[in-house]
């Protein structure tokens, strides 16, 4: 695997800490304008839209297969879901989940460590929950990666995302 390995930090995060990566994942994916929009993007081209400094985050799909292609900072951790969800605490007093039949990552055909967790979180004043199977990859040496992202909920949705990585210097 070369330059990449489970986001071991993500092992040591507490839950709330975890909650937050997972509240700043989606503020970032609610922020994007439709055009731009990395979650609807089915080629990578705006992989790059609103990234923060310490983080990069990869995004998921409405659900079905994508390949996407993009170059992520060498240097940088990377931060994804498999399956997740979200809504306004308006709609439900508790998070709502997915029942999770299938959620596997692997990098270059090696496996990654996924965590499921709930967290709460704010966009536009309003309060919102979060739930979802994520994955994280500590910083990535330069180089080209595969990354398989697969998921499947007993109620029939499905993703199979497949990343092609070029790590560089930015």
């Amino acid at each position: 695997m070369s330059g990449a390995q489970a986001f071991g930090d993500m092992r040591k995060l507490s839950v709330e800490e975890r909650g937050a990566l997972a509240g700043r994942w989606w503020q970032w994916a609610l922020s994007a304008p439709d055009d731009r929009c990395p979650v609807k993007d089915t080629t990578g081209e705006h992989a790059a839209w609103g990234q923060p400094d310490d983080v990069w985050f990869l995004a998921g799909t409405y659900g079905g297969r994508v390949v996407r292609r993009c170059a992520v900072p060498a240097g940088r951790p990377l931060f994804f879901p498999v399956l997740n969800m979200q809504h306004p605490r308006s709609y439900a007093r508790t998070p709502q989940s997915l029942a999770v039949a299938e959620a596997t990552a692997s990098l270059n055909g090696l496996p990654l460590l996924l965590r499921e967790f709930t967290a709460p979180f704010m966009t536009g004043g309003t309060q919102r929950y979060a739930w979802g199977v994520w994955g994280g990859i500590e910083p990535l040496i330069p180089g080209a990666y595969v990354l398989e992202i697969k998921g499947r909920a007993t109620s029939g949705f499905w993703v199979d995302t497949t990343y092609h990585l070029e790590s560089k210097p930015f």
